[in-house]
């Protein structure tokens, strides 16, 4: 099992995110050119802090895993899992080529200046985005690469959990292209994924399907829930059920506009995109590329009227994310399913990697 790995298409497969807050998996399988949902499962394990994360307890994480494929009567082996963002290296490169062997050499070369960490420490992957015929000094040929490096330590965790599940952990990928593959598929577009999570907020800016620009910042919906408890002087289980209630939050807004509640709440996350727009437009060199929309995911991106705030804080249409959108179920989960849309684009997206949809 190699990061990236591809491997034949089966029958079905099992995509697996394992997170902060807890685990979820999906079993898809290819039925005339679409996926189908087989089955799903997820377990809330709250963790006060990332050093308290199912991945660092892997008897515990496999045993959680085990118990989820049992109890969701899952069938596949066959599973695909994905690398949390912050945990994950990730960078554009350009560099000046004329064949394989010196767009190799150069990468390696420049990989090296870059990645934090010696490179026989890191499972290392290429992906190249386009070539031109000059480069920017009006030299050789230049290709741009996208390159990935994932500590091997982390690596070898996914794979010690899934062998003591007793499943085959066949590929391993980044975050980023699980929800790119879920949320975005073949769109084009430029566009903004915001992923708020129960720790962390990512950022990608996804343009022509690759993620030119990805943040992982420290604040998530524990964050949120926190400042609510801490506003209203209410319990953290109260603040939490009021956070994906639009009535009870707009108990504390007499006009019913949530704006200045939602600038408070959210402020580091707003700060964030903001900043994310300005590296955006600085690296695409203000040719006048802009962000064309804003796509939400992650178990609190639920919050009420968040896609309609960013829409106006950012002049840019924002809206949930729908992972299911490309995936063949029974029309009485949707309402279930629509709620668990946002906390599953991950898992989905690692499902869909194999299918031959």
């Amino acid at each position: 099992m190699g990061l990236f790995s591809s491997t034949p298409p089966s029958v079905s497969y099992l995509g697996v995110d394992i997170g902060f807050a807890g685990m979820k998996l999906v079993e898809l399988k290819n039925e005339k050119g679409r996926a189908r949902l087989v089955t799903y499962a997820y377990a809330n394990v709250a963790a006060e802090s990332l050093e308290k994360s199912l991945l660092n307890d892997i008897p515990n994480a496999a045993d959680l895993l085990k118990k989820m494929v049992a109890k969701s009567k899952a069938t596949a082996k066959k599973s695909v899992a994905a690398l949390p963002i912050s945990s994950v290296f990730s960078s554009i490169l350009s560099v000046p080529t004329t064949n394989d062997k010196e767009l190799k050499e150069a990468v390696t070369l420049q990989a090296k200046k870059l990645i934090p960490l010696p490179l026989e420490e890191v499972v290392l992957d290429t992906k190249v985005i386009d070539k031109t015929e000059k480069g920017a000094d009006g030299g050789k040929p230049a290709t741009r690469v996208l390159v990935t490096a994932a500590p091997k330590t982390l690596v070898s965790k996914y794979v010690e959990i899934f062998k003591q599940a007793g499943l085959e952990l066949i590929s391993l990928e980044t975050e980023a292209f699980a929800v790119i593959r879920a949320l975005i598929g073949k769109d084009r577009s430029t566009i903004m994924v915001v992923d708020v999570g129960s720790l962390r907020t990512n950022i990608m800016v996804v343009e022509g399907g690759i993620p030119f620009i990805t943040r992982s910042i420290a604040t998530g919906g524990s964050a949120i829930t926190q400042t609510i408890a801490k506003t209203l002087g209410i319990p953290m289980d109260q603040a939490e059920s009021m956070k994906r209630d639009i009535k009870s939050m707009q108990a504390f807004a007499p006009t019913g506009d949530l704006s200045p509640i939602l600038t408070v709440l959210v402020k580091p996350i707003l700060d964030e995109i903001k900043y994310s727009f300005t590296l955006y437009q600085q690296q695409s060199g203000g040719n006048g590329k802009r962000i064309e929309k804003i796509i939400l995911t992650g178990g609190s991106s639920l919050l009420p009227r968040l896609p309609e705030f960013l829409t106006q804080q950012m002049n840019v249409n924002s809206y949930l994310g729908n992972p299911w959108a490309r995936v063949v179920y029974p029309p009485d989960l949707r309402p279930l399913l629509d709620e668990l849309g946002p906390r599953f684009a991950v898992t989905i997206g690692c499902a869909m990697r194999d299918l031959d949809t």
